[in-house]
């Protein structure tokens, strides 16, 4: 029963949507209805077979639907005229409507065509008018161009003078200028020039020198004696500038026959007249410290360490020789060991095996060199000055008692003359006044001439013009 009742209910939307867009579908609106009536009156055909088994009951049911089914199709064909007679309606219309668009087009037409001969009649209009303008403009820009190309001529020709004028000052000036600043120019780059030649020749002059230097340096180095020379001319610069006038030089301190190069006055603390020996000597073992330096250099261990073993050795010989020249009272109990270089003196210095110190304990040797001998020199020249200080206290001592009596009589002396500048002071006021009562006395008395009171008097002029 409900099931025939949805179908009723679907069958009346489709047909009231059919009615709604039968204005688009009506050429497909009558088709459309006679399939879905077929197919709905199918449909329940089915079901009324589907239904058929049932009991007698359902007999009534039936029949309802059959007169139910008769009137679906009664109204269906009700629908379907009243769908071909909208249809008819709309042709029509359509018809009507497109007679009246096509009058419409043809009088809009006519009116474009009217309008596009008005406006082809105002264009040639305008154009005429424009092309009568046109040559009224061009007449007059043609007489005016020509005018201002007279005036443009003219003013370019007068600009072209100007700028021939101006141009010609101004080539003069830059010629002026240019041969000016190229003149100081090239003087400066000669004057640099010959500079710099006279420096590279004076460079030139240093580096002959220098040359000759070290030539003059590599024969001294390798000659024993000039090389022994020269750490004595050395270190006794060093001792003239640090010490002066307090060593000798080739001091005999045991015999006759073995004398020290150098030897440095002390002061001894028994006697002022007694003085004691500080020996130096210079040394300047090259050799064995040229093949230590070429050792180190090849990276050779053994090699090395035999160069420095030689190196050692021949130190210690030198230190050796020194130690002849100790002579205790006579000498210090210990002899300085100069060596001329830095490098020898530093790898003594440095020496793994205590050279220095095996030097100074076994052979009372002091090692020094350019720079420590100076450090040396200096501490012995402050001892010079305290122990010269300490001889001359008691001299000082009497000096100022002797100057403190002078200074006492110089007192009274001081005074007795300034009592006696008091008196002559009193006399020349005394001698003032008495000058300035005679004045007064005299004033009225007429002047004479300079000249005649003194041949009246029978005086010679003691005051001088220049006297003031």
């Amino acid at each position: 029963m409900y099931i025939h009742l949805l179908f009723f209910v679907l069958y009346y939307i489709g047909i009231f949507i059919l009615i709604k867009q039968e204005v688009k579908m009506q050429e497909y609106i009558v088709p459309i209805l006679t399939a879905f009536n077929l197919i709905l009156t199918s449909v329940l055909l089915v079901i009324l077979l589907i239904h058929k088994k049932k009991s007698e009951n359902d007999e009534h049911e039936k029949r309802a639907l059959n007169e139910k089914l008769s009137a679906m199709s009664i109204d269906s064909r009700h629908i379907a005229d009243e769908l071909q007679r909208n249809r008819l309606e709309a042709s029509a219309n359509q018809k009507n409507m497109r007679d009246e668009m096509s009058f419409s087009m043809q009088k809009m037409a006519d009116e474009l065509i009217k309008m596009r001969k008005d406006t082809y009649d105002y264009h040639l209009k305008m154009n005429e008018m424009i092309s009568q303008s046109l040559g009224s403009m061009r007449k007059e820009n043609a007489e005016q161009t020509e005018k201002q190309n007279l005036v443009i001529r003219k003013s370019i020709e007068e600009m072209q003078k100007s700028n021939e004028l101006r141009l010609e000052k101004m080539r003069e000036t830059v010629d002026e200028k240019l041969t000016q600043t190229l003149t100081t120019r090239l003087n400066s780059s000669f004057r640099t020039v010959s500079e710099q030649l006279e420096n590279v020749y004076k460079s030139l002059g240093e580096m002959k020198n220098l040359s000759a230097g070290v030539t003059d340096l590599n024969r001294v180095l390798t000659n024993v004696k000039a090389r022994g020379t020269w750490a004595e001319v050395q270190l006794e610069r060093m001792l003239e500038e640090t010490i002066p006038n307090m060593y000798d030089r080739n001091v005999s301190t045991k015999s006759n026959t073995e004398k020290v190069e150098f030897a440095i006055r002390i002061p001894s603390s028994d006697s002022e007249d007694e003085t004691i020996w500080l020996p130096v000597d210079s040394k300047f073992p090259v050799e064995s410290y040229i093949r230590l330096a070429s050792a180190a250099e090849s990276a050779d261990a053994a090699l090395t360490m035999q160069a420095r073993k030689e190196f050692e050795a021949s130190v210690t010989a030198k230190a050796k020789e020194i130690t002849k020249y100790i002579n205790v009272p006579k000498t210090t109990p210990f002899a300085i060991m100069y060596l001329a270089t830095e490098g020898l003196y530093a790898e003594v210095a440095s020496s793994k095996t205590g050279l220095m110190e095996k030097l100074h304990n076994d052979y009372n040797i002091m090692v020094a060199g350019p720079s420590t001998v100076t450090a040396l020199l200096n501490s012995l020249s402050v001892g010079f000055r305290a122990v010269a200080i300490n001889e001359k206290a008691a001299e000082v001592r009497t000096l100022l008692a002797a100057a403190r009596t002078q200074y006492e009589k110089f007192g009274i002396l001081l005074e007795k003359a300034r009592k006696k500048v008091d008196e002559a002071g009193k006399v020349l006021d005394d001698a003032q006044n008495r000058n300035n009562i005679i004045t007064k006395k005299l004033k009225n008395v007429e002047l004479l001439e300079n000249n005649q009171s003194e041949e009246i008097l029978g005086i010679g002029s003691f005051i001088h013009d220049d006297d003031f």
